[in-house]
């Protein structure tokens, strides 16, 4: 994207903020990357909360939450957590899988489009409001998270 175009739509962004009374799209209609931007900071959020209590050390906290949210912890826990997922969230499951984006060099193709694909879960159940799940889904990948890193 050039960068007159990239301002352009910075500036619009900023303007859309400025509005009052502005809602969350749809959960169902919204792209799947906007969705995993979401699942991102709901899942580094839950996590670095889990964290807390674990230490005092900033740095400990930092290294150890960094990790957690990395695209190959996240592709683990998608892998272990698809099997027990509804033929709804399977949908978006799919859509975040495939959804065209830059891979990063810190993961393989597959980590980071799992990875996505777990993000994007985690974004929808959040802006559904599907509370409960959410709340399940982000346990159960924490537990395989913290599983995978004590056997490293």
């Amino acid at each position: 994207m050039k960068f007159e175009r990239y301002q352009l739509i910075k500036q619009h962004a900023l303007e859309m903020c400025a509005q009052s009374g502005l809602t969350a799209p749809a959960p169902g209609q919204t792209h799947p990357i906007i969705l995993a931007y979401i699942g991102d900071v709901v899942f580094s959020t839950y996590v670095r909360l889990r964290l807390l209590p674990t230490s005092t050390h900033v740095r400990v906290l930092h290294d150890l939450g960094s990790k957690m949210v990395s695209a190959v912890c996240q592709c683990q826990a998608m892998q272990e957590l698809q099997e027990g997922l509804s033929e709804e969230e399977m949908a978006i499951f799919r859509r975040g899988r495939n959804a065209k984006s830059t891979v990063p060099k810190s993961a393989s193709v597959h980590e980071y489009r799992m990875a996505t694909a777990f993000e994007a879960l985690v974004g929808w159940l959040f802006l559904a409001g599907r509370e409960e799940r959410l709340e399940e889904v982000l346990d159960q990948s924490f537990k395989i998270i913290i599983e995978m890193l004590n056997k490293k």
